[in-house]
C-alpha cells in the first residue's frame, strides 16, 4: 500500500479517480483545501478517518503531511502501445522518456513540470531509476495522478519502437549537441532527460535523432534536470502550438 502526503496531492488524487482505500485527516485540520477533500471524498465514497495528533504523526513518516495521508494501492504503469496509441490523439504528440533519474525529488519535479506542460505520456526506466513513492507523490504535486506513465527495462530498445511509430527523439545532452530552439519540433517528439550527474547514457544517445543543450551564460555548466527538463519542454510547446 503506497500512501499519498500532503492537501493538494490527496485532492488531485481522488479528482482523477485514483482508487484510494482511505484518507486520513488529523484532528484540528481546517482551511478550504480540507473542505474539498471531505467533499470531494464523500462525493466519490471514499472512508474518511480522523486521526488524533499522536496517531496521525505515528502513520507519517513524512513531516510535512499537512495533516492528510490517502492509502492507495501501487502506481499504474501502463503498457508502451497503450501510451503510443493514446499520445496519437494529439497533432504533435509528446512524450518525455526518463533515463536513470534516481534522485526522488528530481522525479517528482520533473512530473510535475511535464503534467503541467501537458505531456501525451512518460517512460521511465525500470533499472537504476528512482521508484514513485509518497515522496515522489508529494513533490508532484498530485501529477502522478494525471500521467500515463510506463516502466521500460531497455530505453535503447523503446526507442527503436518510437522511430517506428514515427517519433524524432530529442536527447539532451552537452556532448555534440545544438541549442536546443535551433529544431523545428512540429512533429511527434519524444524527449529525452538522463542522470543528474552522467547524463543519457551512450548508447540512448546514440538512438537519437538530435541532441540538444541549453546555452549557460554564468559559469556554471548545467542546469538541475528538473529545471532543464522545463525549459526543453515549454519550448517544444511553444512551437508546437504556434501557427
Amino acid at each position: 500500500m503506497n500512501k499519498i502526503y500532503g492537501r493538494k496531492p490527496v485532492l488531485e488524487a481522488i479528482n482523477a479517480g485514483v482508487d484510494l482505500e482511505v484518507i486520513y485527516i488529523a484532528f484540528g485540520q481546517q482551511g478550504d483545501i480540507i473542505h474539498k477533500i471531505f467533499t470531494a471524498a464523500k462525493k466519490n465514497s471514499i472512508k474518511i478517518t480522523q486521526l488524533s495528533v499522536q496517531k496521525f504523526n505515528e502513520l507519517a513518516s513524512d513531516a510535512n503531511a499537512q495533516g492528510v495521508i490517502a492509502l492507495k494501492s501501487s502506481t499504474r504503469f501502463f503498457e508502451l502501445d497503450d501510451l503510443i496509441q493514446s499520445s496519437k490523439k494529439s497533432k504533435y504528440p509528446l512524450l518525455l522518456l526518463l533515463d536513470s533519474i534516481q534522485d526522488p525529488h528530481n522525479l517528482g519535479a520533473i512530473l510535475r513540470t511535464a503534467e503541467c506542460a501537458g505531456v501525451d505520456g512518460v517512460i521511465i526506466t525500470t533499472n537504476q531509476s528512482a521508484p514513485i513513492t509518497e515522496t515522489v507523490e508529494k513533490i508532484s504535486a498530485g501529477a502522478v495522478s494525471h500521467l500515463i506513465i510506463c516502466k521500460v527495462t531497455n530505453l535503447v530498445r523503446t526507442i527503436e519502437i518510437l522511430k517506428k511509430e514515427n517519433f524524432w527523439i530529442v536527447g539532451s545532452s552537452l556532448l555534440n549537441s545544438k541549442e536546443f530552439t535551433s529544431i523545428d519540433y512540429k512533429m511527434p517528439v519524444a524527449l529525452v532527460v538522463g542522470n543528474e550527474e552522467k547524463g543519457i547514457r551512450k548508447l540512448v544517445a546514440e538512438s537519437c535523432d538530435f541532441l540538444v543543450q541549453i546555452p549557460m551564460q554564468g559559469k556554471i555548466d548545467s542546469l538541475n534536470v528538473s529545471v532543464a527538463t522545463g525549459i526543453l519542454l515549454f519550448e517544444i510547446l511553444r512551437q508546437q502550438k504556434s501557427q
